[in-house]
């Protein structure tokens, strides 16, 4: 993907991604909310919240907030995440809504927060045996964004030395051994997710695995 991407083409995305991603809750279980997440100590219900808080909060008020909790991320995570789950699931998914359509962020560019949608929304289906079709372009756009540096996760240093190829999209990058599959399944690798190398194949699955950040490092500051 070559072509610079509008700011409005990624925010579409994400809006898109998100509308989905509150379809699917639509019809949970309350047990369902309270199943864990890709996303470490995290439940579904939290991770919801924690979307909900992303999309809520600007650099300045961010800014204070990471002060406040002297630097402690995951300290400023759970703080902005109980401020924004509800007092039931129902709740909590309410509020999530609210924020479909927001283009509120902290720092660095658009990529980061469509993956953010794209990556949690994974985290959040994975454990539940949901399907969903992910965007293939939005999945490109935030391929090439991992691969290009380590923002919140080491995601280029996953992927070093490896050549990543999408199966679905245009996505394809680097040189050593070789790593396919779908589009989404080479993003959620890269962030850490190593549940989804078992979609990826080729000799460099196993390097990538062992890359794979445990679930719940610090990728949600």
């Amino acid at each position: 993907m070559s072509q610079k991407i509008s700011r409005n083409q990624l925010w579409s995305w994400a809006h898109a991604e998100r509308s989905a991603l509150a379809r699917d809750l639509a019809d949970l279980e309350v047990e369902q909310w309270a199943m864990g997440s890709l996303c470490g100590r995290w439940s579904v219900e939290d991770v919801v919240a924690h979307l909900t808080a992303a999309a809520s909060i600007g650099p300045a008020r961010w800014v204070v907030s990471v002060v406040g909790a002297k630097f402690d991320f995951d300290l400023h995570n759970d703080r902005r995440l109980a401020e924004h789950r509800g007092a039931t699931p129902a709740d909590t998914l309410t509020r999530f809504r609210t924020i479909q359509t927001s283009t509120t962020s902290t720092f660095g560019p658009i990529e980061a927060w469509v993956g953010e949608v794209l990556i949690h929304a994974q985290d959040i289906r994975h454990p539940l045996g949901i399907k969903h079709r992910s965007n293939v372009d939005a999945a490109t756009a935030v391929a090439h964004f991992l691969v290009k540096g380590d923002f919140t996760v080491p995601s280029k240093s996953a992927g070093a030395g490896l050549r990543l190829e999408a199966t679905d999209g245009s996505f394809a990058v680097g040189e050593g051994p070789l790593v396919s599959g779908p589009t989404i399944a080479l993003v959620m690798a890269l962030a850490g997710r190593g549940a989804y190398c078992e979609q990826l194949t080729g000799d460099g699955v196993k390097i990538l695995f062992a890359r794979a950040s445990p679930s719940g490092r610090r990728n949600e500051a």
